[in-house]
């Protein structure tokens, strides 16, 4: 008798949220993932684990490259989210050659600072 894995279903419950979001929901999806990535790097720089900072930082710099590219810039939001997208990758590449601990901590807020923003959004549009 084959062993059944756990984590398909759970794999296959992501997949499904992830194939019926919307497009808002997408986004708060990539905020929550970016924030993710960076909490498990602070960690694994603690650990001094040089190949998982580097993959989960990567990780956290595709959100950010997605998001950045995916602005629709007829709207004057994208205009100023496009600065703070390029800082936020800016820092990540720095930190990546660095493994600099500190600076994650301090940019992890803005990260959370712009998932909550849109979550905001989101309810607000909702509530229209």
């Amino acid at each position: 008798m084959a062993m059944r894995n756990p984590y398909n279903r759970l794999n296959q419950y992501k997949q499904n949220n992830v194939m019926t979001a919307t497009p808002q929901e997408l986004t708060l999806m990539l905020y929550n993932g970016a924030i993710k990535f960076v909490n498990q790097a602070i960690l694994y720089i603690e650990q001094k684990n040089v190949q998982k900072t580097h993959e989960t930082i990567m990780r956290a710099s595709d959100i950010i490259i997605e998001l950045n590219s995916t602005l629709n810039m007829d709207y004057e939001v994208s205009k100023g989210l496009r600065p703070i997208y390029d800082f936020l990758l800016e820092k990540l590449t720095e930190v990546n050659i660095k493994k600099d601990k500190q600076m994650l901590e301090e940019i992890l807020p803005l990260f959370m600072d712009l998932r909550d923003t849109w979550k905001q959004a989101m309810e607000l549009a909702k509530n229209k």
